[in-house]
């Protein structure tokens, strides 16, 4: 058997004094695509970062083909071979492809000037090496998220890496997108490519990876060939425990017609759309990347533009032109984006659970500190949120419990109606439990839930009915009981 590219034995990690990860084994071997699970706070993130120099580790021993090794930057990490492709987009929105993809390693020419023409064709030759039809000379900003990755992964693979670390490279990926990433793998494992592939979604680690190592609260659980085990048993593994459902759904729909949108058009994306929700209902809008479904509640949260249609609430109509005129409506709106556009990753907790509510919390200019720390506590209590503290920077925790912060600061603003694009992404499955549990105690509660998911499985498990979108318009609408993976589909494409 030949030397594994890369072997980690007993990885260890704190954080003023609180471990992180406590027992780290992981060994990859050359052709091999690996799975990396765990639930969130598994260990999983602070592990990479080892590997990767951004984090110097307390214990434990790290090898590369053989020979011991301590990474102190991610440019050490990078001249021996290894490379991350992460889940968080960084990209120079001015600058073109070709020039994020060589960012600060430039070809030069004559008198020490960039080469563009050289490191155009370079780019172009490696995105059309793996079929991403994506175009060397776009500038970034003109991109779509799904091509800002393709962008970030043939950056990644531009360095040769041997080691190739994988950290939810599909989040932002729609099938067809997706569908080009995974021939990506399989030709970088055909070249002998070592691949550390993390991804919630166990049925990619299924398609795409041949082994698994499982981490679970900062330790190694264990490894194996995914020929022997099964979905079931791997979330048994995941989570410790026998998950009996991956689904909580409880609601019941009502008559009462809560919101209605009609000949909706926006500035972008989105024209003629009609449908209606109704009290205690989960409606999914159900489409393919670029179909108009985020489009529509931007819409609805005065994010764009009205162009015609009219929204009505409650059977009367009204003009939402921007957030704060949505949140007033009883409208509250979870993008796809946590990082992005939910969070304010330089303050705390605390901060961002009260981020919707500074009004109520400062009635007279002056914050209340006392009703802040209410708030807070009490959402993270009502969430399960795990934080050591209310005053924990919430860049700290891990994407499930970011996810649910996101949740309890629009819970405080007391909504009639939540918008949830892409819920659960990024998130593990036994955190997905819980957020679908939130889910449907919201809407059985008299709640209405509007929400976007590129997960067939979740729209099939959630959903009330569907309503499916295609070039920004409605293609058509299935209640719970016509639901199918083909139905959807057939309707999508």
């Amino acid at each position: 058997m030949t030397q594994p590219l890369l072997i980690a034995d007993g990885i260890r990690k704190s954080f003023n004094g609180v471990p992180a990860l406590m027992d780290g084994r992981f060994v990859l071997r050359s052709g091999s695509v690996h799975a990396l699970c765990g639930g969130n706070g598994a260990g999983k993130s602070t592990f990479l970062k080892i590997l990767m120099g951004i984090h110097h580790r307390d214990g434990g021993t790290l090898e590369r083909n053989g020979e011991a090794v301590v990474f102190d930057s991610p440019s050490e990490a990078l001249a021996n071979g290894i490379c991350i492709i992460e889940q968080e987009l960084s990209p120079v929105p001015a600058m073109s492809v070709a020039e994020n993809i060589y960012l600060g390693r430039e070809p030069v020419g004559f008198l020490g000037r960039v080469d563009f023409r050289k490191m155009n064709a370079d780019a172009q030759e490696l995105l059309d090496r793996f079929g991403f039809g994506i175009r060397a000379e776009t500038m970034m900003m003109d991109l779509t998220v799904a091509q800002t990755q393709l962008v970030e992964i043939a950056k990644a693979l531009s360095y040769d890496a041997e080691v190739i670390i994988m950290d939810e490279p599909t989040s932002a990926l729609g099938e067809a997108e997706a569908d080009q990433l995974f021939e990506a793998v399989r030709a970088l494992k055909e070249r002998g490519k070592g691949v550390i592939y993390v991804s919630h979604r166990l049925s990619e680690i299924f398609s795409i990876c041949d082994s698994y190592t499982v981490f679970r609260d900062g330790a190694f659980v264990e490894d194996g060939s995914l020929a022997d085990i099964d979905k079931t048993q791997l979330i048994n593994l995941i989570v410790g425990r026998p998950l009996t459902e991956e689904f909580v759904k409880e609601n019941t729909p009502g008559s009462e017609e809560v919101l209605a949108v009609q000949g909706l058009g926006a500035d972008r994306g989105v024209a003629d759309v009609s449908f209606s929700v109704k009290r205690g209902e989960i409606l999914a809008l159900y489409g393919l990347m670029g179909s108009g479904r985020s489009e529509i509640f931007d819409r609805l949260f005065g994010l764009s533009d009205a162009t015609d249609g009219e929204v009505l609430l409650g059977g009367k109509p009204v003009r939402i032109t921007s957030p704060k005129e949505a949140i007033e409506a009883g409208l509250a709106y979870v993008t796809e984006d946590r990082k992005g556009s939910g969070l304010n990753l330089a303050g705390d907790v605390r901060d961002n659970l009260c981020l919707a509510t500074l009004e109520e919390m400062s009635p007279a200019g002056v914050m209340n500190g006392r009703a802040e720390a209410e708030a807070a506590g009490r959402m993270i209590s009502t969430l399960n949120i795990k934080t050591a503290s209310d005053r924990l920077g919430v860049s700290n925790l891990s994407g499930g419990n970011q996810q649910k912060v996101v949740l309890g600061k629009w819970f405080l603003t007391q909504p009639e109606i939540l918008l949830l694009d892409e819920p659960t992404r990024g998130v593990d499955v036994g955190a997905k439990r819980e957020i679908y549990r939130v889910m449907s105690d919201f809407a059985a509660a008299g709640g209405t839930i509007i929400m976007v998911s590129s997960e067939t499985d979740e729209v099939l498990g959630m959903a009330d009915r569907a309503v499916v979108m295609r070039d920004g318009r409605v293609a058509g609408e299935l209640d719970r009981a016509d639901m199918s993976a083909e139905a959807l589909l057939h309707l999508a494409v």
